[in-house]
């Protein structure tokens, strides 16, 4: 089999540095037109058409979207699975793609962005992005970014609703020792959701209490050491409301094996609903985000402005709902 044209080679045929051939596949400024025409030339010489590359030169679009993602954890797992459910019928492929992250984990959209746009993808979508004033030639829309709306146009839960409507249930129920594990404290989402529990507190006329309030950083791990610290107080929680599922199943992990039952000993509520959140051996009471319909408004926008369309608006908040299973009663003392 004979060996794919590279741009390299394409830069020797036409006789021009790899930075031309570059702006010349990307229609970019800075090229005379001749030298583009050359370029152009010697791509058809080389049978270079056939990669995505070429592709994006000669119809200005590769018909891929991707996703940029900092981890393939649950969360953007199910948001890939919206991403992709929409695009099913729209004749666009999808690119997922996790780049190399850096100390501190800032930034790694800029590098993801500046290896992918204009050459393989028409359009992004950043879930979860450090930072969303990443400059690119294609349309960005950001998934549930970590400062909350900016200049992208982005989609997002309702994340304090939903933090009020899980703390209140637990209240509902009779719990007024209620510890919270919190998530990342550089996350807006997760100040909206430790801003939901406060709230729910205070409109029982419970008062807010910090020794109640560990950071779990929205990882098992930490989540798990955090709500050791609480359940071995002299004086511990009857209920927990973790920040997401991975840290309430990690909570309600570390119950069972300190012997404690769940519920009838510690109420556990959890944010996200994931798929395990129902498959336990004791099925979690969560706040449900649609992460899916996430991916899916994301597309939504996404193809407006791939289309050259306006947008109604450039911020999507979609509802939680609460999903009550077996992790939750009342608390030991009042039944």
């Amino acid at each position: 089999m004979a060996r794919r044209a590279t741009i390299h080679d394409v830069a020797r045929e036409a006789g021009v540095s790899v930075a031309t051939v570059s702006k010349a596949v990307n229609g970019r400024y800075g090229i005379a037109t001749e030298t583009a025409q050359r370029v152009m030339d010697a791509v058809e010489r080389l049978g270079y058409e056939s990669s995505l590359v070429a592709s994006s030169m000669r119809a200005r679009r590769t018909g891929v979207v991707g996703v940029l993602v900092a981890d393939f954890e649950p969360f953007s797992a199910e948001v890939l699975k919206g991403v992709g459910a929409s695009l099913h019928d729209s004749q666009l492929d999808l690119l997922a793609y996790s780049g190399a992250r850096q100390p501190g984990g800032e930034g790694w959209e800029r590098r993801s962005l500046s290896r992918l746009s204009g050459t393989l993808i028409d359009g992004a979508i950043m879930v979860t992005p450090t930072v969303v004033s990443a400059n690119s030639d294609i349309p960005i829309v950001a998934v549930d970014p970590h400062t909350g709306r900016a200049d992208l146009p982005t989609v997002e839960s309702d994340n304090y609703g939903g933090a009020l409507m899980g703390t209140r249930h637990l209240i509902e129920l009779g719990h007024r020792r209620i510890g919270f594990v919190a998530g990342r404290p550089d996350l807006r989402s997760s100040s909206l959701r430790e801003a939901g529990y406060r709230q729910a507190l205070s409109e029982a006329g419970i008062p807010f209490n910090p020794d109640l309030v560990q950071v779990g950083r929205y990882e098992p791990d930490a989540a798990r050491e955090r709500a050791s610290s609480l359940l071995s107080s002299d004086s511990p929680p009857t209920a927990i409301f973790a920040a997401n599922d991975i840290s309430a199943i990690a909570v309600l992990k570390l119950a069972l094996s300190l012997g404690l039952s769940v519920p009838d000993d510690l109420s556990i509520v959890g944010f996200d609903d994931v798929p395990e959140a129902s498959r336990l051996p004791i099925p979690l009471t969560t706040v449900r985000q649609t992460m899916q319909q996430l991916g899916s408004e994301a597309v939504r926008l996404l193809l407006t402005l791939m289309n050259g369309d306006p947008l109604e608006s450039t911020h999507v908040q979609l509802p939680t709902s609460l999903v009550k299973r077996a992790s939750t009663a009342p608390p030991p003392t009042t039944r």
